[in-house]
């Protein structure tokens, strides 16, 4: 008996240390390591029209806000309908940035490049979003003359009010990859993003027309639903395969819709949802994708709340942690929908807390993108809130990619301490290199208080990730000792051994 209470004591000791182990003082244990990113859209029009200064300013208040809360990758949309948010030799400026396709904005300015510069800054990520596929959305009527559906006609098809590139056809996928290597060698981009239009979203009673394509490049398919799907695939590798020669760092990710497949269509691979399905219905095999390596990383929609009776987010959360795992992934979150429900374990809380509990308690997801950017900045529910004082509240760096790159670079050099016009600095040199991933492409900037032992992998010890290579520090009256320590991160933010060195501040 004495011995089954000892048994008993010890199970109740574990189960409460489990319970705690990523709580510390009532707060979460924030990961040293995630993706933390916001999706910034243009197709919502929410900036057309706008003008380029209030669109700046706009865009200014929304990264510096984001910053604060926590946000470390923003993926902006500069391709909404075969048109470009940046300078494009190939493809007109978007209506949604000038309210009037093949207008350049005035005064002047590009986008993309203004953003890249931006987050950078801000020390976050910035991956260009394009919709590969889509030439035309509902609610545009007017098309400038060198849009590709005025050049092109027959490469295009029309569904429900929308101009589709033709899956179908090979000289689409080669078009696309043009417009996309334009891109990704012109801009320091971290990385190219595509979302869940593939082939249109289903229609009752309306046929997508591509029988003449499949007749004509077919490739021995006798189904045109495999075929369609083979389209997507071939498409899928091309792309992945063309961003990686012209830059094999620039992380190529896809955002697919949050269901693959229903278990009564798939009783094996399927989840318990009843819902549209990528394989089925977009013809998009997202797990061909990551399991055959095509892609970097992957975002499904999961923009569900927990107990929807179509499409449960925890089963869904779930699913995808068990299913997708090859590959960095991470979780669209639709942070309206979240707010809106309360946790039906929690009744008077809404979901964010019992969200955050199923991705720590997901060993193989390693980040968020918050649905979408602007929701996050006008913090419904303190969501915004708590992601700044809680779960987000220390910095943190982005996920390994060891089949890119596993190679850490040098350490920096010659950290010192010094006045400037404008502040005292923490500085440092350069590690030498031969190749780009050997090259320090930001650091990381510890700081530990005198005796402190040395731990780089707490995240709250962080003081700064900067592109740049030095720090302001918070100079009061060099009284108090500490030891910073800094780290160099290459492309794939791989991290060097730190050089330490010893602050008065």
């Amino acid at each position: 008996m004495r011995h089954y209470h000892f048994i008993l004591r010890l199970l109740l000791v574990t189960l409460l240390f489990t319970g705690v182990s990523n709580v510390v003082n009532g707060k979460s244990k924030p990961r040293k390591r995630e993706f933390r990113g916001a999706w910034i859209q243009c197709v919502n029009g929410q900036f057309q029209g706008m003008g380029t200064r209030e669109m700046q300013r706009t865009l200014a208040y929304q990264l510096d806000e984001l910053q604060k809360d926590g946000v470390n990758a923003i993926i902006f949309q500069v391709r909404p309908e075969c048109d470009a948010l940046y300078q494009s030799k190939l493809e007109p400026w978007s209506k949604f940035l000038t309210g009037r396709q093949g207008v350049a904005p005035s005064p002047y300015w590009d986008p993309l490049q203004w953003m890249v510069d931006e987050c950078h800054k801000r020390g976050m990520e910035l991956h260009a979003w394009i919709n590969p596929y889509r030439a035309k959305t509902k609610n545009t009527t007017q098309l400038a003359s060198n849009h590709i559906a005025v050049t092109h006609p027959e490469r295009v098809f029309s569904y429900d009010g929308q101009y589709i590139l033709n899956p179908g056809l090979p000289e689409n996928r080669d078009y696309i990859c043009q417009v996309v290597n334009d891109i990704v060698s012109r801009y320091d981009i971290d990385g190219l993003h595509i979302d869940d239009y593939f082939y249109p979203y289903p229609v009752a009673g309306l046929a997508i027309p591509d029988q003449k394509e499949f007749q004509q490049y077919g490739r021995g398919f006798t189904n045109i639903r495999d075929w369609r799907r083979d389209n997507v695939d071939v498409f899928i590798k091309q792309l992945g395969e063309s961003i990686h020669k012209v830059k094999p760092w620039v992380k190529f990710g896809v955002s697919p819709f949050g269901i693959y497949r229903n278990q009564k269509t798939d009783p094996r691979n399927g989840s318990r949802t009843n819902g549209l399905q990528n394989y089925d219905d977009l013809y998009a095999d997202v797990l061909k994708w990551v399991n055959n390596g095509w892609v970097d990383y992957c975002v499904p929609q999961l923009y569900w709340e927990i107990g929807n009776r179509a499409a449960d987010y925890k089963e869904l959360i779930g699913w995808w942690n068990k299913s997708a795992s090859n590959r960095p992934l991470y979780i669209g979150e639709d942070v309206l929908r979240t707010v809106k429900y309360a946790d039906p374990q929690n009744p008077n809380s809404h979901q964010l807390p019992a969200k955050r509990k199923l991705h720590q308690q997901s060993p193989n997801i390693s980040g968020t993108v918050l649905w979408y950017a602007k929701a996050v900045v006008d913090n419904p529910g303190n969501y915004g809130t708590l992601l700044r004082t809680d779960y987000w509240r220390y910095p943190a760096l982005q996920p390994l990619m060891p089949f890119i790159d596993d190679k850490a670079p040098s350490k920096p050099k010659k950290v010192k301490a010094k006045w400037e016009p404008d502040g005292y600095y923490l500085t440092w040199k350069a590690p030498k290199a031969k190749h780009w991933d050997d090259e320090a492409h930001r650091y990381v900037v510890y700081k530990f208080e005198k005796g402190e032992d040395i731990d780089t992998d707490n995240p709250a010890k962080i003081i700064g990730i900067p592109y740049d290579n030095r720090l302001k520090l918070d100079y009061k009256d060099g009284e108090t000792k500490y030891v910073f320590v800094v780290t160099a991160l290459d492309r794939m933010s791989n991290e060097s051994t730190g050089k330490k060195k010893k602050v008065k501040l």
